[in-house]
């Protein structure tokens, strides 16, 4: 009788044991397979979102002193931009500081020459074309062989005209800025928007590099209003190339101006040259 009992209360217990896995599998089939796939999925998403919070740079905020691979970065992507003219050494000096005190104006942030999160995250916006692999100067990529050089064929056609020994940077911009400022305007316009680019790089009156005479404060509309950023046609690197292979149908001018949007009086006061489209060029 006692080992019947015993019998008894231990088949209760086993079965006691086993009923909230036999629920799992009878009544929540699904569950047994879809909850730990679910829960894998989430934790190995983790990673990814904190990736996308922050796309570049590390966290600790770049100042004076700093070195490393971030402020390499943070050189590269401010020369990209035209801002910043000294060599890529991954030294945070004065130069890197003046260049970021510029960038922060420029795009309405603090101008304190520290990069934090939201200097990071707008340089970052402003770049996204740039890649660490690119290339300091253009010395390079003009003793490339022409099977590399093929391979970036826009590239390539911009410098076959190229005579001032521009960087490659320096012509993509250019195709930005052609586009940006004169994508509704005739070719021959936009080749004259080009010229005076480069007739600017030749003044004395004027900073010597494309980047830095698009990037000069207030000198052109479509880095004010972000249009410098959109990606190029074909048409506007054709532009620039002609200008490069010295087609200036501007004559020499190094301004110019839309007379139905023009709020400054002074450039009214420039010797006038010619109209093309809807662009006035002056000297």
């Amino acid at each position: 009788m006692i080992k019947h009992k015993q019998w008894i209360i231990a088949a209760v217990t086993l079965a006691l044991a086993a009923a909230p896995f036999a629920g799992a599998v009878f009544k929540d089939h699904d569950l047994i397979y879809a909850k730990p796939y679910a829960a894998e999925q989430v934790d190995s998403d983790l990673p990814d979102v904190e990736e996308e919070a922050m796309p570049v740079f590390g966290t600790t905020p770049l100042k004076v002193g700093s070195s490393g691979q971030d402020v390499y970065e943070l050189q590269g992507r401010l020369k990209y931009l035209g801002y910043f003219n000294g060599k890529i050494d991954s030294q945070f000096g004065t130069k890197t500081k003046n260049a970021v005190t510029w960038f922060q104006w420029k795009f309405g942030l603090k101008s304190d020459g520290v990069v934090g999160a939201k200097t990071k995250l707008k340089l970052y916006n402003a770049t996204t074309a740039w890649k660490p692999t690119a290339p300091e100067t253009s010395t390079a990529q003009k003793k490339a062989p022409s099977g590399a050089a093929a391979a970036k064929s826009n590239t390539a056609e911009l410098s076959s005209g190229n005579t001032m020994g521009l960087s490659e940077n320096d012509l993509k911009i250019m195709a930005n800025a052609v586009y940006g400022e004169s994508r509704g305007e005739p070719f021959e316009g936009q080749v004259a928007v080009a010229a005076v680019i480069l007739n600017r790089v030749k003044s004395p009156s004027f900073p010597n590099t494309p980047s830095g005479v698009i990037f000069q404060p207030g000198a052109f509309t479509a880095v004010a209003d972000g249009q410098i950023y959109l990606e190029p046609n074909e048409q506007a690197r054709k532009a620039v190339q002609q200008a490069l292979s010295g087609w200036d149908p501007s004559g020499g001018c190094i301004y110019y101006f839309n007379p139905k949007t023009a709020t400054s009086k002074w450039i009214w006061s420039r010797p006038q040259v010619k109209t093309i489209g809807q662009h006035i060029f002056c000297m």
